[in-house]
This record gives C-alpha cells, structure tokens and sequence, in this order.
C-alpha cells in the first residue's frame, strides 16, 4: 500500500450518529491486510492511580496517540484512547515512523512520569491468523469531530499479545522526546452533576451473538438517553474555565523543549489566565472565542467508545445507576457479558489542541480515581471468579 492510498480507506469509513448503533457491526469495515495497530498501555496503573498519579496515567495513554499521529501529519488515523492506554491503525508503510515514535514515547513516560509504558506493533495479519479482525467505524459526536470505533475481536488479542510479551518494542535510548505537540491537561476534574461518575465496560461474553449484545449495547445507551440526556460529564455550554494551575505540570513535561521548562511553565500559565478572562468577559482575541470553544468541547469528547466491547465514563443518577447495574448483572448471568463498572465522583479530561483556532480538538474523558482501569480489573476478577466456578461445578460432578 502506498501512502495516497491511506486516505481513501479513512474518509470512505462508514459514519453514524446515533451510539445505540455502536454494536451494530454492518457498520464497520475492515482495515486493509496490510496495516498494523500500535498498543500501548500503562504497567501496574491501578497502582500508579492509588499513589494519586491519575493525571498522569491519562496523559500516558494520550502521549501515545499524540506522538503517532504527529509523527505521521494526520490527526484521522483511526485509535480508541483507553484511560491507561492506547491503540492506533495506521498503514503498514508508516511502520517505522511509528517505532520510533513508540519508543521515545515509553522512554519520555519513564524519564518524565515515572511511569513504565508497553509499547507494540502487531501486524494485520497476524490477528488475521487466530481468525480474528479489526473492523473500524466513526461516531460523529458534533459538527466538527468523529471518533473512531473498533470491532472484530483483533485489537483485544493485540493487547493481550503485548502484555505477554509479544511484538513489544524497546525505550529509545535516554534523553529521547517524541512530539507531544497540543498535548495538554490543563482542566480541573469535572464533579458529576447527577451524583455519580461511572466507568463502565463491558464486552462479549461466551454465550452472546451479535444481535445480543448489540440489543444490550442499545438498551443501556437508552437509559443514558433518557430525557434527551446521553451521560456526558461535561454541561450543555461547556467547562467552565478555573483559574487554577493544578494541570501545568504535566502538559510543561509534556511540551517543553529541553531546558525551556519555565518558558514553557509561564506560557500554559498565561493562556490558562487569559482563557479565563475571555470567558468571563465574553471578550474574543484574535479570533478565539473562549465560550464557543467551551461549546465545542461538550461535541469533541470520547466519553463513551467501542473496542471489542462498550467503554463509557458517564455522569448519572442513583436511579439510572441501578438500571445500568442490574442490566449489567442480569447479562452476565447469562453470560452474555462480562462486565466491570467503577464509580467515583468526578471526571477527568486529557486534551489534543493542535491550535486554539481549530475546531478539530480531541478531549478524553476518564474517571478521575480509577476510570478504565478499575473497571478493567473488576472485570478481570469476574471472568476469573466465573472460571472457577465452572472447574468447582466441574469437579463435583466428577
């Protein structure tokens, strides 16, 4: 495949705009035979995030995508954001790019964030072989944005691959930085509104079928729909801009050249001021509307997505937290799902800002004191509590 080929395959992708759909998968194609996904994905994150390094494990997971998708001078690339982690298609003749994009991101993580990142390439055709796919869709959320959606099982097998050892790359040598440019984390976390933020996964269990789970998939989309509300932890007009500085730190280690770090320090900082002052004063500058930018913001979010299975962070109520749960619970005793939910009481958001002028700008919503990876590792222990169940039954009919 040669590059002007790329194109084509991204902007034919089907489009839809109602989430229920998510799970329908007449509407996803398949990646071309040969492209590859990058994976990556924080080690021991739940750890990281109990030490009280949340921002920092969602500007991880972010960092990839930034650097891939800066390396290769497209912000389309299709990719899923997953809290701790990532993963990314690009064609199979950006291979080398990405590798080194890759790995000067996992040493940046280690040298800046004290974090330790996982980092593959799996090639198309190696998840073709185990007999499994990936399928890509986009969910437009606003006038200016979509968001890539995976199916067909292949991007799971390709993380778990990688978390077993296979396909990884190493660090680049010390010193290394990728281009983080527009990386930023600058927003406090956002309290839920209706009383509680939830991190729901949820994904195929042995006994489903397609139709299955998409009906799941649609009916707990349905509850969130409710009264015209989708569960976006952000309000109608937008964040409001805070005058605090809580989020500089990591976008400075994030963007700032070597020895520039208090240039770079004073800059955030003086854009942070002046966001908020244009907001408050209903002023523009230079053709930047603070309040329409909120607006956008609302539009140009991830909060909820499909990867080989639903991931949502979500604001709802007590009343419609119990419907989600019992939906869930009932599902997995007919092992139509597995599932792993989290709640907390606030959102966090990690941004993508190639300028402050475009519309095009990317926000990941994650649950701000576990998110993705507690749901993630409750999840686990489900599957592995119905695994021994099934060897107990087992051994006592023998």
């Amino acid at each position: 495949m040669t590059a002007d080929i790329a194109p084509d395959y991204i902007d034919t992708l089907p489009v839809f705009t109602d989430f229920g759909d998510v799970a329908d998968v007449s509407r996803y194609r398949a990646l071309p035979d040969d492209w590859i996904l990058a994976v990556a994905d924080v080690v021991s994150s739940s750890e990281a995030i109990a030490m009280g390094k949340y921002k920092m494990v969602n500007m991880a997971g972010a960092s990839v995508i930034t650097a891939v998708l800066n390396t290769l001078g497209r912000m389309d690339y299709p990719f899923v954001f997953g809290g701790d982690g990532a993963v990314i298609a690009v064609p199979g003749w950006a291979e080398d790019q990405t590798r080194t994009a890759l790995a000067a991101v996992a040493r940046w993580i280690s040298e800046d964030l004290g974090l330790t990142m996982r980092v593959a390439i799996v090639p198309l055709s190696a998840i073709r072989a185990q007999g499994l796919d990936v399928q890509v869709a986009r969910f437009r959320t606003g006038p200016d944005l979509t968001f890539a959606m995976f199916a067909g099982g292949g991007s799971s097998w390709a993380e778990a691959q990688m978390k077993a050892g296979a396909y990884t790359i190493a660090p680049a040598e010390p010193g290394s930085r990728p281009d983080l440019t527009g990386l930023s984390c600058r927003w406090n976390p956002l309290a839920a509104r209706n009383g509680n933020i939830v991190s729901v996964i949820a994904v195929p269990g042995t006994d489903a079928t397609p139709e299955s789970f998409r009906a799941l998939v649609a009916d707990l989309v349905a509850i969130l729909n409710t009264a015209g509300s989708t569960g976006n932890p952000l309000p109608d007009e937008g964040p409001q801009p805070m005058l605090s500085f809580a989020g500089v730190e990591p976008e400075v280690r994030a963007t700032a050249p070597r020895g520039k770090a208090l240039r770079t320090r004073i800059a955030v900082m003086a854009q942070i001021i002046l966001t908020y002052v244009l907001y408050w004063t209903r002023l523009s500058l230079g053709g930047f509307n603070a309040r329409s930018y909120a607006r956008q913001f609302v539009h140009n979010t991830d909060f909820r997505k499909f990867d080989d299975g639903l991931k949502m962070t979500v604001d709802v109520d007590a009343a419609d937290l119990s419907r989600i749960e019992a939906m869930l619970a009932d599902a997995a005793a007919r092992n139509l799902c597995d599932y792993g939910l989290h709640r907390q009481d606030s959102a966090l958001v990690t941004c993508i800002v190639p300028s402050a002028l475009s519309r095009d700008h990317m926000h990941f919503i994650d649950g701000a004191s576990g998110g993705y990876a507690e749901a993630a590792v409750r999840m686990k222990a489900m599957v592995r509590q119905r695994g021994e169940n099934r060897l107990k039954t087992t051994n006592d009919q023998v």
